[in-house]
């Protein structure tokens, strides 16, 4: 379990009251910022000090992993020239009766500072640049030492749901815009309700193409769930939701990995595996480097797994 430092500004109040942290994927001129990559390394159980107008009001659990989420709609004016393509980690949030004023022990805290990207400079002021820090548990210790009141966040989930609530939320979004468009009929309606669950039309379209999980080699359909590439709920046109192109053939448990983003494919069709999963517990499934020939990806495809692999951070 890791520990977090979180630099709400603005945005505080619809964060913590909506359950997450959210952030952008760049900075407004294109460029990287590492603390927003951190939210892509929070892992469920993650400790997580939320710090506002230079108090820690909330300390709260990650709940799930971080997911690719539009700047959430309740921000409404603020935060106008963030790149609205973002993260967001779903976090169960308590708030403390007596907030912590960092400046007042600051001499405890300097030498505990993260050495780069610092949530707070040596005087005890927040860095307005730093969102999303990681903080040693050394500093983390120190900051549950000064809250006088306990702290009780047990029932967060400690391992990666299924199906993560707030995704499930958006898809429901998604799907309320297409129940509710007059411009298409019923019967494209609902192929594109069902494929978002990897049925109908859309696996027929992708059975077309792919005949195997690209891991394990299963062929039997009965054993293989069709799975987006982009996601269904960041299709940008229902022909993507449809397309066969845009979906891959995997047995659960490859699904899942793929699903939440801890491997991807090469447009060579090379197996690319995050590091956040230890290597001895990939082997127990299955897969490691080497494990199964690598079958290159149509062009088409390419461009989807392009979008997968920008999606979860992969490096082109």
């Amino acid at each position: 379990m890791r520990s977090w430092w979180v630099n709400h500004k603005q945005t505080f109040r619809e964060e913590t009251v909506g359950g997450y942290i959210w952030s952008p994927k760049q900075n407004q001129n294109g460029a990287r910022n590492q603390t927003y990559d951190n939210m892509a390394s929070v892992e469920p159980g993650d400790f997580i000090f939320s710090y506002a107008n230079q108090l820690i009001r909330q300390v709260g659990v990650a709940s799930d992993r971080g997911i690719a989420s539009t700047k959430p709609a309740e921000f409404g004016t603020k935060g106008e020239n963030w790149n609205a393509n973002g993260w967001l980690v779903p976090v169960e949030w308590q708030a403390l009766q007596q907030p912590l004023r960092p400046k007042t022990f600051i001499a405890e805290l300097v030498s505990l500072l993260p050495e780069k990207h610092s949530p707070l400079s040596a005087d005890g002021d927040g860095r307005q640049n730093v969102y999303l820090a990681a903080i040693s548990d050394q500093m983390s210790r120190l900051l549950l030492s000064k809250i006088p009141e306990r702290v009780t966040l047990g029932s967060a989930s400690a391992h990666v749901q299924i199906q993560n609530p707030i995704v499930e939320g958006e898809e429901d979004q998604v799907e309320r815009t297409i129940l509710n468009n007059t411009a298409i009929s019923s019967t494209e309606k609902f192929e594109l309700i069902k494929a978002r669950r990897g049925q109908g039309r859309f696996r027929q379209n992708l059975e077309g193409i792919e005949g195997s999980c690209r891991i394990t080699g299963v062929t039997d359909r009965r054993l293989l769930r069709a799975s987006h590439i982009k996601p269904w709920r960041l299709c940008e046109t229902n022909h993507e939701r449809l397309d066969g192109h845009n979906g891959l053939l995997l047995t659960p448990t490859v699904d899942l990995l793929f699903d939440h983003g801890y491997i991807s494919f090469s447009d060579e069709g090379t197996c690319l595996i995050a590091d956040r999963i230890a290597a001895s517990e990939l082997a127990l499934i299955g897969l490691s480097s080497g494990r199964f020939p690598a079958k290159a990806f149509n062009e088409t495809q390419r461009a989807y797994l392009r979008y997968h692999r920008r999606l979860f951070s992969f490096a082109d």
